[in-house]
């Protein structure tokens, strides 16, 4: 299942004691659907409150079979209007939405015009102007396979923090900045502290070259500002080479 949603109203995609979900909204619908006996989904990854996701991947199994494209129809009209099944299709029993995922995108939008209070939801309102061409200059060195320590939640505990980045491309249409990263996996809060570095690079805050000494000095009190939430989405999941 390829879903859609609005980040800003949700307290995150992940199920949480009495906090509004993705997850829980999406597995009340399917369980309903598969007469009551409960549905548990699993997605490609989690969503913190706020991030939004323009093709998040999820697999569940039905006790019955069921026409693809009526339950995507039945889905979508029970749901809330800032969630939508995008796509429906059926896949082998040993497919797993996030295990054999291959590549993950994330894009990141900042507004550096003036403040829009319409989008403040869905664009970062920095409002000031970046030196984009220092950003992408630093962009280069998350590039490659590194030890993210220096980029994830400051007391998240992991096995391994080591992550690939594929392919960093930042881009400007009009006053949006936009900042798409795609790489195996990410951390949490990984792209938005990356962002953070980028934002103060692109303020000459730090030099370009910095971004290097911090991913090797593998502590997240060296990485500075974690930027909002609001500006991120969860754009693409990959399971093919």
């Amino acid at each position: 299942m390829t879903v859609s949603y609005d980040g800003s109203k949700y307290h995150g995609y992940q199920k949480q004691p009495d906090m509004n979900s993705v997850q829980e909204t999406l597995e009340n619908i399917l369980t309903s659907i598969n007469s009551n006996n409960f549905v548990s989904i699993s997605a490609s990854g989690r969503t913190d409150s706020g991030v939004h996701a323009l093709n998040q991947k999820i697999h569940f199994d039905l006790d019955k079979e069921l026409n693809v494209e009526k339950l995507k129809y039945s889905i979508n009209r029970m749901l809330p209007p800032s969630i939508y099944v995008k796509d429906l299709i059926i896949v082998s029993d040993t497919f797993h939405a996030r295990f054999d995922v291959k590549r993950k995108e994330y894009t990141y939008k900042i507004n550096l015009g003036e403040y829009n209070p319409i989008e403040c939801d869905y664009v970062y309102q920095y409002n000031s102007t970046l030196d984009i061409d220092k950003m992408k200059e630093a962009s280069k060195y998350f590039m490659g396979e590194h030890n993210f320590k220096s980029y994830t939640k400051g007391c998240e505990d992991k096995e391994s923090y080591i992550r690939t980045i594929y392919d960093i491309k930042i881009s400007l249409e009009g006053n949006i900045l936009s900042i798409v990263f795609s790489g195996s996996g990410f951390l949490r809060y990984m792209v938005r502290n990356m962002v953070g570095s980028l934002i103060e690079v692109g303020a000459n805050k730090i030099e370009p070259k910095i971004i290097k000494e911090i991913i090797e000095a593998e502590d997240r009190k060296e990485s500075g500002i974690c930027a909002p939430a609001s500006g991120l989405y969860l754009s693409n999941v990959i399971y093919e080479d």
